[in-house]
């Protein structure tokens, strides 16, 4: 037997995806506010301008992530008899990509600067009546575009988690690691200020390899969940024991002999199949019994499929 259910979190999870979205919309206001400033300031330092570029891209996740919470919530249909739920797989290949493309892109125009042997000036501006050379300004930018978002990407790491989902996961641990970045350019500025032409774009590629990086890790990520990957942790990204806890879970049901399971990642939830050798009589109360046990085991698993076969399949 087989039953769709409309995505609703437990009532547990739902202040947590309250305060994810409260986060995310902080985390937007503030990423524009960045923009800004590091726009205003960046001059021709290459390391600034990958900065700003990652800054920019940095709003990608949060908007993807407040669009697939509100379709996420919409019940299957005729078009769409699974439900919306792999709306958020979508969103995190989305924003992995643009990762990727602007890593890759970011990392080829560097490296250009790099071996044109360009030589980029940091100023000087007028604050008031005194004079200040740019570079410290530019560091100060840089610190306004890191500190706040290390704080905002410690507050979403623990509700991802508790949530399972990979877009807010993927970008609290970007903006955790933003320090990276922002000491990266500044140590390009300084260099750049003590007379060394090439330490701002080597800052620049460092950066642009950082970002390029990640965004393999999560468009890999993502395709392998596309591809219906076994479910995984979001920390490590090892098997997911909820499986095989429930597995042995069924296996305690006297009227079980054995058991196999298999279960996909459909964005926050799984959906997967449940095959078992009878140990005698079967009746349809045991089986409308086993399909309410499964679904309550865990709020993750959203939509099962029960079958009793003569011989187990190799799942």
């Amino acid at each position: 037997m087989r039953g769709i259910r409309s995505f609703e979190l437990p009532p547990e999870l739902q202040e947590s995806l309250e305060k994810a979205k409260k986060l995310e919309w902080a985390t937007i206001g503030y990423q524009l506010s960045v923009v800004v400033v590091m726009f205003l300031v960046m001059g021709s330092s290459e390391a600034m301008k990958s900065a700003w570029l990652e800054d920019t891209l940095g709003m990608v996740p949060s908007v993807v992530f407040l669009i697939a919470t509100k379709i996420n919530n919409k019940k299957p249909d005729d078009k769409f008899r699974y439900g919306y739920h792999r709306v958020f797989t979508i969103a995190f290949l989305i924003g992995a990509t643009a990762l990727l493309v602007m890593g890759l892109f970011l990392v080829i125009d560097s490296s250009i600067t790099l071996l044109k042997g360009e030589h980029p000036t940091i100023g000087t501006v007028f604050l008031g009546d005194t004079q200040v050379w740019l570079g410290w300004v530019m560091i100060a930018a840089l610190l306004y575009s890191s500190l706040p978002a290390m704080y905002l990407g410690f507050k979403k790491l623990p509700l991802a988690k508790k949530l399972h989902n990979k877009v807010l996961f993927t970008d609290a641990k970007a903006q955790k690691a933003d320090y990276m970045t922002a000491f990266a350019a500044i140590a390009g500025i300084i260099g750049l200020g003590a007379g060394w032409w090439w330490a701002d774009a080597v800052a620049a590629i460092f950066i642009s390899v950082s970002v390029l990086k990640d965004g393999l890790t999560y468009v890999t990520t993502a395709i392998q969940d596309l591809m219906d990957r076994y479910p995984v942790t979001l920390e490590k990204e090892e098997k997911d024991p909820i499986i095989e806890e429930l597995k042995e879970k069924i296996l305690t049901w006297d009227w079980v002999k054995a058991v196999n399971v298999r279960f996909r990642e459909d964005g926050q939830v799984y959906l997967g199949e449940v095959a078992f050798i009878p140990n005698g009589e079967i009746n349809l109360e045991k089986m409308e019994w086993a399909y309410q046990e499964i679904l309550g085991f865990h709020w993750k698993i959203n939509d099962v499929a029960i079958a009793p076969v003569k011989t187990l399949p190799e799942w």
